[in-house]
């Protein structure tokens, strides 16, 4: 009987796909805990951070390198293992990484050179909802337009969880916010976040109102995670010489990018990622200390979190999907 126990407590629990497609490719089971190697560490995960790329590897939009393939590229727990020549962390330290693979699971053996600390006072779950989505707020607000007093944003998706956080960090920072959201619903919660402004993305009347409100200029940015349902339209509301910035597609690609009016009216456009932002260590403390720092300053408020159980990944993806959910979204172990 103790040796049944025994091989339960080394097991961990996983969730894995065998072939990309739809949410139910994804699949739970346990498998053997394994000991960290140099520069290595085994944390046990308090919290995954569900973001929409994971879904891009789910179902072929993004290729995987082999099968199985568990999902997920961030989350934060507690280190309960530790290689050989590792220095600056030890055993029983919160922790937390913001890009590395396989994140899906219980227990989980990383690297040491993305892993972060996590301070005091700030518990798993937040940290694991602001870890991939502040880090991008953070470089659209402070790196890819650095948002002023006065400027007019135009943030997409805004009730979602990069978008709540671009809205309330842009308006900290003085400018007024506009967002768009999905439906009736989600309204009230991104005026609760801080938007100056909301409409419905698809109502083709938005695009007028934003004319009105900023005295028929347009914007000075639009953050848009969305792509091809709203980037004809963002294009519309740009004043010249102003900037559209295109950090996500849940939608798809836009269809048909107009370079020429692009050119004829001065608008810069960014497709970044936090990879080409993210260098180095030093740049990733920098990071991690601002988007830390703007929670514990309340500029994030109470975090909009919802939560899934790790066995229910599949449901959590198809959900996020549909756009049945609102702020962070996080998977418990």
């Amino acid at each position: 009987m103790s040796g049944l126990i025994t091989e339960i407590a080394n097991k961990s629990g996983i969730v894995k796909i065998y072939k990309q497609g739809a949410p139910s490719v994804l699949g739970y089971e346990r498998e053997t805990i394994t000991e960290p190697g140099p520069g290595e560490v085994r944390v046990r995960q308090e919290a995954i951070g569900l973001n929409f790329v994971d879904t891009y590897y789910r179902d072929g939009k993004f290729p995987v390198k082999s099968f199985p393939y568990t999902p997920g590229v961030e989350a934060a727990g507690v280190i309960e293992a530790v290689g050989p020549w590792v220095t600056e962390f030890n055993v029983g330290d919160h922790v937390g990484y913001h890009f590395i693979t396989g994140a899906y699971a219980e227990s989980r053996v990383v690297s040491t050179q993305q892993l972060i600390h996590i301070p005091a006072g700030i518990t798993s779950d937040e940290a694991a909802a602001i870890l991939v989505k502040g880090f991008t707020a953070r470089m659209l607000v402070k790196a890819v337009h650095p948002v002023k007093p006065g400027d007019v944003v135009l943030v997409h998706a805004a009730a979602g969880g990069v978008g709540t956080l671009v809205t309330k960090w842009a308006k900290a920072l003085g400018a007024t916010v506009i967002g768009t959201t999905g439906s009736e619903e989600k309204k009230e919660v991104v005026l609760a976040n801080g938007a100056d402004y909301v409409f419905l993305a698809e109502c083709r009347e938005f695009v007028h109102s934003v004319l009105e409100i900023t005295s028929g200029q347009g914007v000075d940015v639009v953050f848009d995670g969305v792509g091809k349902d709203t980037f004809t339209h963002s294009l519309d509301l740009i004043r010249k010489g102003g900037k559209i910035v295109l950090y996500g597609s849940s939608s798809g690609q836009p269809e048909h990018i107009d370079h020429a009016l692009l050119r004829e009216r001065s608008i810069i456009m960014a497709t970044p990622t936090l990879s080409a932002y993210i260098t180095d260590r030093e740049v990733l403390e920098e990071y991690a200390a601002d988007t830390f720092g703007a929670f514990q300053n309340g500029i994030f408020e109470k975090l909009a979190i919802t939560r899934y159980p790790l066995s229910k990944a599949n449901q959590a993806q198809a959900d996020l999907e549909a756009r049945k959910t609102t702020g962070s979204v996080i998977l418990v172990p």
